[in-house]
């Protein structure tokens, strides 16, 4: 349902006076903030499996305002993000500037998982996969919330799509969900912050 028809069927069916329907409206506006804090407190922290806690946080929060925030985070939840860079925008009055800065931290990010993909490719270096996928990582979450998001966009959809790959190369033997494990503590290790030469080997050319 849309918006706009949500709000005739409220007011005409269910009979919704101004009154409640303008609480109804503010409880969803502040539940709503209380969605996007959650999502920007779990982009800062950037911690290992903390992903269900700040989405149970925004939820609950939200809910605590009323059936107006109840149905905010409800709606946003099922959102895509294509869709809730729009409501953030444009209902919750993000700053176009704020906006601007995470979207160009994204592309930056991007550009560095990319850099070192390519190196990757280009070094063919055996043992020397992890280290650039914590490389990766680690110039992209440098460049800010925004990098460090696209970074685990990147890790976790390459990731996914291996897995899938094995999946039908090999069966149902499990191959390469080691590897893959392997590689998401990488991925993880140099988004958080922390050396990626952990992972280099032993003689890969140093212009890497």
């Amino acid at each position: 349902m849309k918006l706009c028809t949500g709000l005739v069927f409220c007011s005409l069916v269910l009979g919704v006076s101004s009154h409640s329907w303008l609480s109804f409206l503010g409880e969803a506006y502040e539940g709503s903030k209380d969605m996007w804090r959650a999502y920007s407190d779990m982009i800062e922290a950037n911690y290992k499996n903390s992903d269900k806690y700040f989405h149970a946080r925004g939820n609950y929060d939200a809910a605590k305002r009323g059936p107006g925030g109840a149905w905010a985070a409800k709606v946003i939840s099922t959102m895509k993000l294509s869709v809730l860079i729009v409501f953030c925008s444009l209902v919750l009055g993000v700053s176009s500037q704020g906006w601007g800065s995470f979207v160009r931290e994204a592309g930056q990010g991007a550009k560095d998982m990319w850099r070192a993909y390519s190196d990757m490719r280009e070094a063919n270096y055996k043992n020397a996969d992890k280290y650039f996928h914590a490389r990766g990582n680690y110039d992209a979450a440098r460049r800010g919330p925004g990098g460090a998001w696209a970074a685990k966009v990147i890790s976790d959809a390459r990731e996914g799509a291996q897995r899938i790959t094995d999946l039908f190369k090999y069966g149902s033997s499990g191959h390469g969900a080691a590897d893959s494990r392997a590689d998401q503590e990488a991925n993880r290790w140099g988004r958080s912050g922390k050396d990626p030469n952990r992972y280099r080997p032993a003689g890969l050319p140093r212009k890497y």
